[in-house]
């Protein structure tokens, strides 16, 4: 049952970035106060640093999800493991 599940653990992994998206989508929408809507009022205004501290937050949250399902996988399924040569 394990091997059955790490595809779903990809497309968890591979679909946060269209769910950071649609946060964004979301909060314009209905008016939610969150980091989507700070960003598209940092884009309408041209604020530059808003706007490029809003990537940088949005990239690291991203690298960091790709990050832990890289280590469910190890966990999943024993045979994925990280080769390292010496020498």
């Amino acid at each position: 049952l394990r091997n059955a599940i790490i595809p779903i653990v990809t497309i968890i992994g591979l679909d946060f970035g269209s769910y950071l998206n649609g946060a964004v989508v979301t909060e314009t929408i209905f008016g939610w106060d969150g980091l989507g809507r700070f960003t598209m009022e940092g884009i309408i205004k041209r604020d530059y640093p808003v706007i490029m501290g809003c990537i940088i937050v949005g990239t690291v949250v991203f690298v960091i999800v790709n990050l832990i399902t890289d280590v469910i996988y190890q966990y999943l399924d024993p045979r994925i493991r990280l080769n390292v040569k010496k020498g």
